[in-house]
């Protein structure tokens, strides 16, 4: 017997798949520039207040005019990279974002910097999705697109977290304007490799045409409801500015649903999802900006939520800790970055981390657990106040690090799997848009209490109101994980 075993031959294992790098360091670095310049700017609000006297809703809208354009028109840039393909958009982001960046470097005067913020964000919404899609067709294997959205969950999350410490670096070295100039070697970087390693995606050729009224209504209802938030702070609640701001922007989105759901009647679309995605339309069409059929998947819809609720509580409260540090703490443009470094550690672990979850457990579990983590997270701000000790708020940082990057990638791990492959940029859009919706609204919002309500009582407001935004995105994570097990015990 033991003469028969040592004939047999070894068991053959399969080729462990290596993950290549190239194309995903191409990616993450367009990535890591979006992310980076969502939050580098918090720290280099006072220099550039200063520099160029802007006022407190100006400087809101430094903050907040990226994000909002970004969300604006990013469901124009996912339809662009489906219907033409998504590497030509996604260099074309780069390039705008580089020549907005530039922009901003060298603003003479305030309005003219809000104005190459919003073209930070045109670039932004351009090669988001693209970037997503390629991600999608650059690693076919499930496990090693896994791995692959894992590091570059990681890069976005550095890039989040390492914005204010960069930014206090640089504002307290060179000054405010290097926040910007630095965006352009790693642009072109990022554009040098894509060429090289990033092969096309195959573009959806159909004769369907654009959406511009569409887009138009969505812009202006984004814009005008952060704006109204915006202006608030300033004018009052009450002020005829701010009710008509209000009212424009729910018209506008009113019609924004009106048109969609017209055009998708028009085309004869299916309300099963896959049906809508499988149908061609008439030659001269015009196609949906938002296909409705998209919403109508209830995972899809439950992961938009949270994306919402998640740029609402994270995106707004990281706006008021900046503020806090340097306002009320005093810590400076360079320490509030340095305070807030925690969140970039608890980011290198839990991007990693949240990829092998989500491998091994769906998505769904860890991102209901880091929400819920996050939620506890926020209400531990509860004790900060002008002279509590910082190490009393190391918790709350640690917890909201780690709960925030880890929703992220395992949201974007479950909208990979909700999404047909002809869909996937606009897909990807849709949730990101939730995303700066969401972080327009915090920093609008939580601005505005701050405003009205003082430092220390308008932190402590923001904070409950995140830790309900990221409670709330728990259940709904829950409740889509009890209907697949429901459905898999069926």
């Amino acid at each position: 017997m033991t003469s028969v075993a040592r004939t047999l031959p070894a068991p053959v294992r399969p080729p462990v798949a290596r993950l290549a790098l190239p194309p995903l360091v191409a990616l993450s670095l367009g990535s890591f520039l979006v992310m980076l310049d969502v939050t580098v700017v918090n720290v280099a609000v006072p220099g550039l207040r200063a520099s160029l006297g802007v006022g407190a809703a100006g400087v809101q809208w430094v903050v907040d005019g990226y994000s909002t354009v970004f969300a604006g028109l990013l469901l124009l840039g996912g339809g662009i990279g489906d219907r033409f393909g998504h590497r030509r958009p996604y260099l074309a982001g780069l390039g705008v974002f580089a020549a907005a960046s530039a922009l901003c470097a060298a603003a003479p005067s305030g309005a003219v910097l809000v104005g190459a913020r919003f073209g930070q964000g045109a670039g932004a919404a351009l090669l988001v999705p693209a970037s997503f899609a390629l991600l999608r067709a650059a690693y076919p294997d499930g496990a090693l697109r896994a791995r692959a959205v894992g590091v570059w969950g990681m890069v976005s999350a550095v890039a989040f977290g390492a914005g204010p410490a960069l930014g206090g670096l640089l504002v307290a070295g060179p000054g405010w304007r290097w926040v910007f100039w630095v965006n352009l070697p790693v642009a072109a970087l990022a554009a040098v490799l894509t060429r090289r390693y990033v092969p096309p995606v195959a573009a959806r050729r159909t004769a369907r045409r654009g959406d511009p009224v569409g887009q138009l209504l969505g812009v202006v209802g984004l814009v005008a409801l952060v704006g109204a938030v915006n202006e608030a702070g300033v004018r009052g609640w009450g002020s005829p500015w701010v009710l008509g701001a209000f009212g424009v922007g729910a018209a506008a989105l009113a019609g924004f649903a009106r048109v969609e759901l017209g055009l998708e009647r028009r085309l004869g679309r299916h309300s099963d999802l896959r049906a809508a995605n499988s149908r061609t339309a008439e030659p001269g069409g015009r196609e949906p900006l938002l296909p409705p059929a998209l919403l109508r998947d209830g995972r899809l819809a439950a992961v938009d939520a949270v994306g919402l609720l998640l740029g609402l509580g994270y995106y707004g409260m990281l706006y008021v800790l900046t503020l806090h540090f340097q306002l009320v703490r005093g810590y400076g443009s360079l320490g509030a970055g340095l305070a807030l470094l925690p969140s970039v550690g608890m980011g290198l672990l839990a991007a990693p981390l949240s990829s092998r979850l989500a491998a091994r457990y769906g998505p769904y579990p860890p991102m209901a657990g880091a929400l819920l983590l996050g939620a506890a997270g926020f209400l531990g701000w509860l004790a900060a106040g002008p002279d509590t000790p910082y190490p009393v708020l190391l918790p709350a940082l640690a917890a909201t690090g780690l709960a925030t990057p880890v929703t992220v990638v395992s949201a974007t791990v479950a909208v990979l799997e909700a999404s047909p492959p002809d869909a996937a940029g606009t897909a990807s859009a849709v949730f990101n848009v939730a995303r700066q919706v969401g972080s327009s609204l915090g920093v609008a919002l939580f601005g505005t209490l701050l405003g009205g309500l003082g430092p220390v009582r308008g932190l402590h407001v923001s904070a409950l109101v995140a830790a309900g935004a990221f409670l709330l995105g728990a259940l709904l994570a829950g409740r889509v994980l009890r209907r697949g097990r429901a459905a898999g015990g069926r």
